[in-house]
């Protein structure tokens, strides 16, 4: 018998209603070292990677949002239970120091996409028309290396002024910038609970001000981008493909 693992948690001592886990097995919860670990026992040593698994692992650990933070594990850890202990035991530091971080927050998810017009696309149609075989692809490159130069650019202002705008509203963050995509960036951030409020205002603040972008807000979730778990683990055990 093993443990499926879901996340740490603080401040819960008892379960209300959780959902079934893994297999449809009970959740519990394990003490270990003045922590807390929800976990199933599952009767298998993988977890199928399945659309159905991935929803219920997210449902757990969802499920005790509203009375704490979670620190999730990441998708598939299933370990012996000495193994889950010597583990906690031995990063108990690093874990109270994660826990600190999310403590009270939650995560938001931000993305910018670019806006295409396709007025430019007019014009580099009727620039081909003008020109030679030669000439157009020439032109074609010195297009391409313009535009990602440009791209790069905005890419990297839209950042900062993303961040400008709702730095004093969050306690950490983690921005993927993609020039060369319609994505422009994807932004993870963590805010704290009484400040959801005015950080959703501010981000509809923000969308107005650049017409030009289109924003995909959502959360609240789990921080799952600040949990770090998953790094400290050696090996990706207990996932079969």
């Amino acid at each position: 018998m093993k443990l499926y693992v879901y996340c740490l948690v603080e401040g819960v001592a008892h379960l209300d209603q959780l959902p079934q886990g893994i297999s449809n097995a009970p959740v519990r919860i394990l003490a270990i070292d003045n922590l807390a670990v929800l976990v199933s026992d599952v009767d298998s040593d993988t977890v199928p990677v399945t659309r159905e698994n991935a929803l219920v692992h997210a449902a757990v650990v969802r499920s005790v949002l509203d009375r704490t933070t979670p620190l999730p594990f990441r998708f598939g850890t299933l370990v012996a239970e000495q193994q889950l202990r010597s583990y906690v035991t031995a990063r108990k530091p690093a874990l109270e120091k994660n826990l600190a971080l999310v403590r009270d927050c939650v995560e938001m998810s931000v993305k910018i996409i670019w806006n295409t017009s396709n007025n430019d696309e007019h014009e580099e149609q009727l620039s081909d028309e003008k020109q030679g075989v030669g000439a157009r692809f020439l032109e074609q490159k010195r297009r391409e290396l313009l535009g990602s130069e440009q791209r790069s650019a905005e890419a990297a202002q839209i950042s900062g002024w993303l961040h400008e705008s709702i730095s004093s509203l969050i306690r950490d963050e983690h921005i993927a910038v993609r020039p060369s995509e319609k994505l422009v960036l994807a932004a993870a951030h963590l805010v704290e609970r009484d400040k959801m409020k005015e950080y959703r205002e501010k981000i509809a603040e923000t969308r107005s001000e650049r017409p030009d972008l289109h924003f995909l807000l959502s959360g609240p979730w789990p921080p799952y981008s600040f949990a770090n778990i998953e790094l400290e683990f050696e090996t990706p055990f207990g996932v079969s493909w």
